[in-house]
């Protein structure tokens, strides 16, 4: 941005994206090449740090589900590699792993203490029961998104290291109040523009082109024109949907019964208990303690004076009392009455200070819910039948038609559809789940699939009619669009070459006015052009607006428009100054502030990743996810690319 702002050239909203885009302090990192081999199954190599494909594998899959619940569409393996999202992940993660070595390196590192403090706050590791962090839930939680305890506490070590940097770099940063000034000369300068617009009607219309003209502009574009591969599919689809009718009969009383009884336990609420224990080392003791409870004396107080801490349990469950004799014992005791206990884990005085009835459901108000749990189980029952008998008249002979109408589903045509769901009038297909036309493209002509998992429920299988392999369509398919396509060239070539001419005569010393007469143009003026009031001009187009922001005096440029082509000239610059400049000044101050910050992050990052020599293996990468390795152009293309 600063850049811009001294050359008074891009605009400055458009750096700051920019370096938001490039730089993430706790995601991706700054983008960067690197490639070399290691020994043993190393992906990235940053100093001490080494991940694995296993690793790597993860990272990828984590990145591609958020960019997937971000777009809400789903990434296929083929739109992957088309844009290289194994390359943005391993060079996001290598400089942000990077960057966090670094950090260690120079004793940026947070204290175990505030370690547990965070993971303590992360609601996701609650039980959903107590409402609080649940060890166990952590666990289960990190084994369904395949990390562990120790990944996870390194991941967010990083993470927290990473942002106590940035918060001491940022606090106190401000930028200088010189940067403040051309921030506002930048956004206040004014500009007087006359132009002349140049519009279609204004040179003759192009002649209707030869065959050999639209041919040639075919093969200019083949790469745009060429039609992807598509297929004509045969799709059945085993779908709690399609056997809702059938599950609609009437619910077996026993199998009600039987439902209720399993669910009873979990669907009632247990009776809890409030009560205090002490652990005490013989009778004698045991018969003391009771005698000071039952005097009114704390358990707390009690307790401390045995040498021993008191337990108490607060409105607890009897599965939640770690000695079970000792739950066993205490709640069949009456509220208020110490007892003496032989627990599992020794002599104890139990005291029970509050009792809350649990509460039975019965069969009547749990009635609906598990009338609707059987039903969905019926259903998932025939689906489940539907897919066996399938399966049996396929492994008996049988084609997917006959194994269908065995099965009593039915058979979907589908396509020509491409890849990406689109048909052959480049409408996109919806509702049709991505995971059958990934299916789908990889098998060969003629092939059918096994019996696949739709989630929900749901399976498909799928047979493959017909490959349409991708091509470039003939004249004849293409004629009209391409016709089109050449005049409006030839058109705008026309008025490039007029617009030129008269830029020519400009420039020699005739003046706009008269260029303009003899052309039979009309000159217009916008006098007072500013970057605030360019909002207030946009029908003279983005193009037209960035050359009269960027022109110099008295120079004369051309620049396309949304009704033709412009010629124009910035006649005068000057500066509006006064309380709106200083104004300015000031307000621009924290946002170059945060600027400067980016910027020293990026710098930061790209000095990481240098001063460790990061090594990073695609090959390895691209074998962890699935994906062939890249070929030797593709490398050669890559290396040329981390030289510049």
């Amino acid at each position: 941005m600063l850049a811009s702002i001294r050359q008074f050239a891009k605009s400055w909203p458009a750096r700051i994206l920019l370096i938001i885009l490039a730089i993430s302090f706790v995601g991706w990192g700054a983008q960067q090449g690197g490639s070399a081999m290691f020994t043993g199954d190393q992906v990235i190599k940053a100093g001490s740090r080494v991940l694995t494909s296993q690793d790597f594998a993860r990272e990828y899959d984590n990145y591609k589900k958020r960019i997937e619940q971000e777009s809400g569409q789903q990434v296929t393996r083929e739109l992957a590699e088309q844009n290289n999202l194994d390359a943005t992940v391993l060079n996001g993660v290598a400089t942000r792993e990077a960057f966090s070595e670094v950090l260690s390196k120079a004793g940026v590192k947070p204290g175990d203490k505030l370690i547990l403090d965070q993971i303590q706050k992360i609601q996701a590791f609650f039980d959903p029961i107590t409402g609080k962090f649940d060890k166990k839930t952590f666990e289960a939680r990190l084994r369904e998104n395949g990390m562990t305890p120790e990944n996870f506490d390194a991941g967010l070590r990083d993470q927290m290291a990473t942002q106590h940097w940035a918060v001491a770099v940022q606090n106190g940063l401000s930028a200088p109040r010189s940067y403040g000034a051309l921030a506002a000369i930048y956004g206040l300068e004014a500009r007087d523009l006359a132009f002349v617009t140049l519009a279609p009607s204004s040179v003759p219309t192009p002649a209707a082109p030869t065959d050999a003209q639209l041919q040639s502009v075919i093969n200019e574009n083949k790469d745009r024109l060429t039609v992807p591969e598509t297929r004509v599919l045969s799709v059945v689809l085993f779908t709690p949907a399609g056997v809702q009718a059938q599950a609609s009969a009437p619910i077996d009383p026993a199998e009600l019964q039987k439902r209720y009884q399993f669910r009873k336990d979990t669907l009632s609420t247990p009776e809890v208990r409030s009560l205090v224990q002490i652990p005490v080392k013989d009778q004698a003791s045991a018969q003391q303690v009771t005698a000071r409870l039952a005097r009114g004396e704390a358990p707390a107080a009690v307790a401390k004076s045995l040498g021993v801490d008191a337990v108490v349990y607060d409105a607890k469950p009897m599965s939640a009392i770690s000695d079970r004799k000792v739950g066993q014992a205490a709640f069949r005791l009456p509220a208020g009455q110490p007892a003496t206990v032989q627990g599992d884990l020794g002599l104890a005085v139990v005291r029970v200070n509050a009792i809350t009835p649990g509460r039975e459901v019965s069969l009547d108000e749990a009635r609906p819910m598990l009338e609707a749990e059987i039903r969905k189980d019926m259903v998932a029952e025939k689906v489940y039948a539907q897919t066996q008998a399938f399966d049996d008249a396929i492994k008996a002979g049988g084609d997917l038609a006959s194994a269908a109408k065995k099965a009593g589903v039915t058979v979907t045509p589908l396509g020509p559809i491409s890849a990406q769901g689109v048909d052959a009038q480049g409408r996109q297909l919806q509702g049709l789940p991505p995971k059958i036309l990934e299916t789908a493209f990889a098998l060969p002509t003629g092939a059918e699939s096994d019996i696949t998992d739709l989630g929900d429920g749901a399976y498909f299988a799928v047979k493959v009619d017909r490959v349409v392999a991708a091509h470039v369509p003939p004249l004849a398919e293409v004629r009209p669009m391409v016709t089109q396509f050449w005049i409006q060239r030839e058109l705008v070539r026309a008025l490039e070459a007029k617009a030129a001419g008269l830029s020519e005569r400009i420039r020699k010393g005739e003046t706009l006015e008269a260029v303009a007469a003899s052309a039979g143009l009309t000159v217009s003026r916008v006098p007072g052009l500013t970057r605030q009031t360019a909002q207030q001009q946009q029908a003279l187009g983005r193009e037209v607006i960035g050359r009269a922001l960027a022109a110099k005096p008295g120079e004369v440029w051309t620049a396309g428009a949304p009704n033709g082509i412009v010629v124009g000239r910035v006649d005068n610059i000057r500066m509006e100054g006064g309380p709106t400049a200083a104004r300015l000044s000031e307000m621009a101050r924290p946002e170059l502030s945060q600027v400067l910050f980016r910027e020293m992050g990026e710098a930061a990052q790209t000095y990481a990743r240098s001063k460790l020599k990061v090594k990073v293996d695609r090959d390895r990468a691209r074998a962890a996810i699935g994906f062939e390795p890249l070929k030797p152009e593709a490398k050669a293309g890559a290396a040329a690319e981390k030289k510049k």
